[in-house]
């Protein structure tokens, strides 16, 4: 460890002499570009599968683009085929309890917490090498959570998810704390190995991947867990053509991963990693410019050789719907996203679902089993305040993950958990899908203003953490024939509601200071209310800061 991290801070110290190239998701240039694609400033490069590598921007040089003279999608001056990122240093610290949400490596906890990352990438005939490590430092103070579930109270869970464990649906390794002490964390980041030749594209790597259009809550993919070792194979965005007719553009990714257990679930070694098997593709039809529509279909599998045909289940649905081996966890979800420049709006939605009704009566009489969603929309203004040019951009976004209603006629379920795969839909203990967890909900709403020395963004999310641990409680019960104790629950529902503002500002064209301040509140945050009017609330301030650099 001690020499990996000295290796780091060398590489640092050579990258602050160079210069860096197009961001990574969701950094601060990443949120600006995506906004000029609201008004055809920007193309986008890629339909519904992103990672760093797909994300090559089309930028037009106008006036529209108020951060053009900022040091943005730039490479080496000296070597044209190499490109450096950063290097850039973010902290955060909680006042009360954790809070953050899609930030890879890092868990931010009670505490100070800080992230710190730099690299490059050689690009040669259709070879893409990129290496972008990263470190992480979190101080983890103690704070109170709710007692694990019941399941964790087994020998095979001593010391780990028997202390710190989910306290939801049983199973799950998503550790409410991790551990007692503060620790650092070493990962390769968006670091990869990739050959492409015009559309056709190979890779493996560990670069962060997002599926679908959202920009708060995707369901099958974020970076919000740390990235994993991948391989995948398949398609860019390419024209389909027959002869002068041209139906649009179709892309095709499919890809294996290895997910890693945390360091605080179970004493076994043995399944210490799963597979991650999942398929996606995009269409974008040429008669309706800016919709496209998306598939994605993913299996959660033992790490066995036998889950290598996994893959071919990917491309199969049978007659019942229910697709795969029961010890394949699957999830699948669709979407559209339709992106209209000429009115400087935007709209998306994605549905998911973790299990399949037994064919199509089944899904005619109650269509809604095991769905969640997230659905948002975008709109961009621009005005002049204070003498200077800005571009703002007005996001809603609303998620549901709640078990279906159906499930209380059977056994409490959650999205993001499956009986077969201990550890959920998680990877090193954090969530790989939504940031906002399993069996919640959210609705985000934020006006960023973008001018030409930064931004400034304003923001208020409401979020439910998990009502599925509340819903296991109605499971089997009759409210006419049990006595009214068995519905105390009613009152339980947990809460979190966030305010704040952050700003980005370029003090050069190539430095960035970022920072930040969120005032959080939960209510009944173990879950145990006396009355729906009489509850505890915890309140904790949040404050972030970061520098980028991108020397010339």
């Amino acid at each position: 460890m001690k020499f990996r991290l000295t290796l780091f801070w060398v590489l640092i110290i050579f990258f602050c002499l160079q210069t860096r190239a197009q961001e990574r998701l969701l950094s601060q240039t990443y949120s600006y570009i995506d906004l000029l694609a609201l008004d055809g400033t920007a193309e986008r490069s890629f339909v519904t599968y992103k990672t760093l590598s797909d994300s090559k921007w089309a930028l037009k040089k106008d006036k529209n683009n108020l951060w053009l003279n900022n040091s943005t999608n730039r490479s080496s001056k000296k070597i044209k085929s190499l490109i450096f990122y950063g290097p850039e240093l973010y902290t955060s610290y909680n006042s009360a309890t954790p809070y953050g949400q899609n930030d890879g490596l890092l868990w931010q906890g009670r505490g100070f917490n800080t992230y710190l990352s730099a690299g490059l990438r050689y690009e040669k005939k259709g070879f893409e090498l990129t290496f972008i490590p990263e470190v992480t430092f979190s101080e983890n103070q103690r704070f109170a959570f709710m007692s694990p579930e019941v399941a964790f109270t087994s020998n095979t869970y001593i010391g780990k998810a028997q202390e710190y464990g989910y306290y939801g649906v049983r199973f799950i390794d998503a550790p409410q704390r991790f551990g007692d002490k503060s620790f650092f964390d070493f990962g390769w980041g968006d670091s990869e190995i990739r050959y492409s030749n015009k559309a056709f594209t190979v890779g493996v790597g560990t670069q962060y991947l997002w599926l679908g259009p959202a920009k708060i809550n995707p369901i099958l993919h974020s970076n919000n867990a740390p990235s994993y070792p991948r391989f995948d194979i398949g398609v860019k965005p390419t024209s389909i053509k027959i002869g002068k007719i041209d139906f649009g553009k179709i892309e095709v990714r499919l890809w294996l991963g290895q997910l890693a257990e945390s360091k605080y679930f179970d004493t076994i070694p043995s399944n210490d990693y799963r597979l991650l098997s999942g398929l996606t593709v995009g269409y974008s039809p040429s008669f309706l410019k800016g919709f496209y529509v998306f598939a994605n279909r993913n299996f959660l599998c033992p790490w066995e050789l036998v889950s290598i045909f996994s893959v071919g289940d990917l491309f199969y649905i049978p007659g019942n719907i229910h697709g795969g081996r029961d010890v394949w966890d699957q999830r699948a979800s669709v979407g559209f996203n339709y992106l209209l420049p000429s009115a400087g709006f935007e709209v998306y939605t994605e549905i998911g679902l973790n299990d399949y009704s037994p064919g199509l009566d089944g899904y005619i009489r109650y269509p809604f089993h095991s769905m969640v969603y997230t659905s948002g929309m975008r709109k961009s203004v621009a005005f002049d305040l204070f003498k200077q040019p800005i571009k703002g951009e007005l996001l809603l976004e609303v998620s549901n993950f709640e078990m279906s209603q159906d499930f209380q006629f059977q056994w409490s379920s959650t999205f993001y958990a499956h009986h077969e795969i201990k550890q959920g839909y998680t990877n090193r203990g954090q969530w790989l899908g939504a940031g906002n967890g399993t069996g919640g909900n959210s609705q985000y709403l934020g006006f960023k203003m973008f001018y030409p020395k930064g931004n400034v963004n304003v923001y208020v999310h409401r979020k439910n953490p998990d009502n599925d641990y509340i819903y296991q409680y109605s499971v089997g019960t009759d409210i006419v024939r049990e006595p009214l104790d068995k519905h105390t629950h009613i009152k339980d529902f947990k809460a979190v509601v966030a305010s704040g503002i952050n700003s980005a500002y370029f003090v050069q064209p190539n430095i960035m200071l970022y920072g930040g301040i969120c005032y959080y509140i939960e209510h009944n945050p173990l879950y145990n209310s006396i009355s729906w009017s009489e509850t505890s609330k915890l309140s904790s301030i949040r404050l972030e800061a970061g520098i980028k650099f991108n020397f010339n």
